[in-house]
């Protein structure tokens, strides 16, 4: 058990990338003090749609990353208490003309050849799968890996399944790293005072940057603002995560300008979750009625039945992008001591516990489960002025 001011590990964050590496962390005997300026889940995690996804990411260290989360999100399903909703529902990605079913196709094929199971679905069977499809669709593609939980319910109860190694000090603002006289990182300042450890991981999401500013190295998470929208409780009009074709090139976009591609999912609450958009505008928190609009219309474009449904409420989230849009995890050179674990954009909660397993294996000398040098922190190699 952590004590109040000396632990194993610091984990500067709460969310369910925090959770994670807290979790994994936990489960190999080491102590973990967990600080975050907020509450559990209260920045970007709580507003996730918490989407497990390999249908949107190409062939790459990224799907590598998804591929090994899908099977440790199964694994916690089994092993975690229901109510973090666990739903293996599968996505359908969508197109809406021949050109866009044919790029979708080729997509897919090269997925496959990197293990991802996929399905063509024809335009006269796409109502198999989603009875309140919009006619006229050109066909999709079945994703049965893809699935869903509820982000802020997993990240609590990430921490809670370890709580005799893990104590959390929610509230604090970690303001500096103390390091010792060779400038390795041995903790961090908060206003409550010092807490001490070997070592410190950023897991801040998209304030990872600042944490790492406080070692003087630079890590360019900057945040990408996107807005969701939530329906009135409804019987299961949407039975999978659906989402049209242009969502991926979106994903993968580098622009800062704002994209809206449909994005449409059912909760086992009832609720239809519905995005998505993408814009860098800083921490602008003001509410985008143009966003909105856009979101509405190309759900409604998706499921018309959506049009006669109340939205009773919306809200929007920060995801950490880092221009590379590979994810900053394990140990950086520049700061020894310090770990990273953040900048994984619109997949933290996909990839929370592949990334908690990571920084486990580097903190305990283990092996990680997949080759972790495209996600090396250094590749960034400016120091902060």
């Amino acid at each position: 058990m952590p004590t109040r001011n000396t632990t194993d590990v610091i984990v500067v964050g709460a969310g369910v990338v925090g959770a994670a590496c807290a979790h994994y962390a936990a489960r190999t005997g080491l102590s973990v003090t967990v600080v975050d300026r907020g509450s559990v889940a209260g920045g970007t995690t709580g507003a996730g749609e918490g989407n497990l996804l390999v249908s949107d990411k190409e062939p790459g260290p990224e799907l590598e990353l998804a591929q090994v989360a899908t099977a440790l999100w199964r694994e916690l399903a089994e092993r975690l208490p229901p109510q973090i909703e666990y739903e293996g529902k599968g996505g359908l990605v969508v197109a809406s003309d021949e050109p866009g079913m044919r790029a979708l196709r080729d997509f897919a094929a090269r997925q496959e050849k990197a293990g991802v199971t996929t399905r063509e679905v024809p335009a006269d069977r796409l109502h198999d799968l989603e009875p309140h499809l919009a006619p006229g669709l050109a066909g999709g593609i079945h994703y049965p890996q893809d699935a869903q939980v509820m982000p802020a319910h997993a990240a609590a109860r990430l921490l809670r399944a370890e709580r005799d190694r893990i104590r959390l000090r929610l509230g604090e603002e970690v303001t500096g790293l103390l390091t010792d006289s060779s400038g390795r990182v041995r903790g961090v300042r908060t206003p409550a005072g010092e807490i001490h450890a070997p070592y410190v991981v950023n897991a801040a999401g998209t304030w990872g940057g600042a944490i790492a500013e406080l070692a003087g190295v630079r890590l360019p998470v900057m945040p990408r603002r996107g807005f969701v929208l939530v329906t009135e409780p409804l019987p299961r009009v949407v039975r999978h995560k659906v989402y049209a074709a242009d969502y991926v090139s979106d994903v993968a976009s580098g622009s800062a300008a704002l994209q809206t591609s449909a994005v449409v999912e059912g909760t086992p609450a009832g609720p239809v979750l519905i995005g998505a958009s993408r814009e860098r505008v800083g921490f602008d928190r003001t509410l985008s009625t143009e966003v909105l609009r856009r979101l509405a219309l190309g759900a409604t474009a998706l499921f018309p039945a959506l049009g006669a449904v109340r939205v009773i409420r919306t809200y929007l989230g920060f995801r950490p992008y880092l221009p590379d849009h590979l994810p900053a995890i394990g140990p950086d050179p520049r700061a020894p001591g310090l770990l990273h674990a953040c900048g994984h954009e619109g997949a933290g909660v996909g990839l929370a516990p592949v990334t908690g397993r990571i920084v486990a294996a580097c903190l305990t000398g283990a092996q990680p489960p997949l080759d972790i040098h495209p996600f090396r922190p250094e590749r960034f190699t400016e120091r902060a002025v």
